[in-house]
């Protein structure tokens, strides 16, 4: 009987991971470049109780006989969907349709920023630092393609007219009213995006399962293009969430009467003696 409570155990602990995973999903539906994660089970180990017999003397064998021993979790998948796009009007504000992530890494312009500093993020709400660069709300830089020189992307001040092509070249109007480019930004893709692992802020950092980064322009090589005046919205399903919700309290509910079930035998066989 104490197998069962202990099975039952595995299945509170469990289902309790998965509600925090929908939680976690939940509290996220409006945030910007978000991506929904998925809890998996399987299970645990199994106790032995006879083991299987091959045909012998005109008799069929026998399967294994095993009680298993409870769930374990399984994995908390990143799911790499594309969110839905909401314009926004803001020429800052820049969406990726396809696949890739802008990368971003904290630095001290115009020295280049160490490559162990750089993330990767979906969110494309940038904006303007004091000197004119282009960084996120949390003041990381955004990286461009430099080649040698340290690749960030900085506006002058008193310039005019910024707007980001659908190639992440960012240009603006200077003073004497010329055309300029700032840079361009650069994206990173991966074999596995999947395996990249979550980091505060919207940002993702590589990982050994994820793949080496593979570096691009916007709309070059399977990379996607830029957007601008346009976010990437969490691809959160609502419907997907809530029903998750109702299987990880049911789930936990089952696992719960069991226990109580467990207990009243419990109690049953030591009332037998009176």
């Amino acid at each position: 009987m104490m197998r069962s409570m202990y099975a039952a155990i595995s299945g509170l602990r469990t289902h309790q991971t998965m509600l925090d995973v929908t939680a976690n999903d939940l509290a996220n539906v409006n945030t910007v470049g978000y991506k929904g994660a998925r809890t998996t089970f399987k299970d645990s180990l199994a106790q032995l109780q006879r083991g299987a017999s091959a045909p012998a003397g005109g008799q069929g064998g026998t399967n294994p006989l095993q009680v298993g021993l409870g769930v374990q979790l399984g994995s908390v998948d990143n799911q790499m969907t594309t969110g839905a796009l909401q314009s926004t009007g803001n020429p800052l504000d820049v969406a990726l349709q396809g696949d890739g992530f802008f990368r971003v890494a904290l630095g001290t312009p115009p020295a280049a920023p160490a490559a162990a500093s750089v993330q990767y993020t979906r969110a494309g709400s940038f904006t303007l630092s004091s000197q004119g660069y282009l960084v996120t709300q949390e003041g990381w830089y955004v990286l461009g393609t430099g080649g040698a020189n340290p690749p960030y992307i900085q506006i002058p001040a008193g310039s005019t007219n910024v707007s980001i092509g659908s190639d992440g070249t960012v240009t603006y109007i200077d003073n004497t009213g010329t055309l300029q480019t700032a840079g361009q930004i650069e994206l990173a893709k991966f074999s596995n995006p999947a395996g990249l692992m979550r980091m505060s802020g919207n940002r993702w950092a590589e990982t050994p399962n994820s793949g080496a980064p593979q570096l691009g322009a916007p709309g070059s090589n399977g990379f996607g293009q830029t957007i601008a005046g346009t976010l990437e919205m969490s691809n959160v399903d609502l419907a997907s969430e809530f029903t998750d919700m109702i299987t990880a309290q049911r789930g936990f509910q089952a696992n719960s009467r069991v226990i109580s079930t467990t207990d009243e035998m419990l109690a049953d066989l030591v009332n037998l003696k009176r």
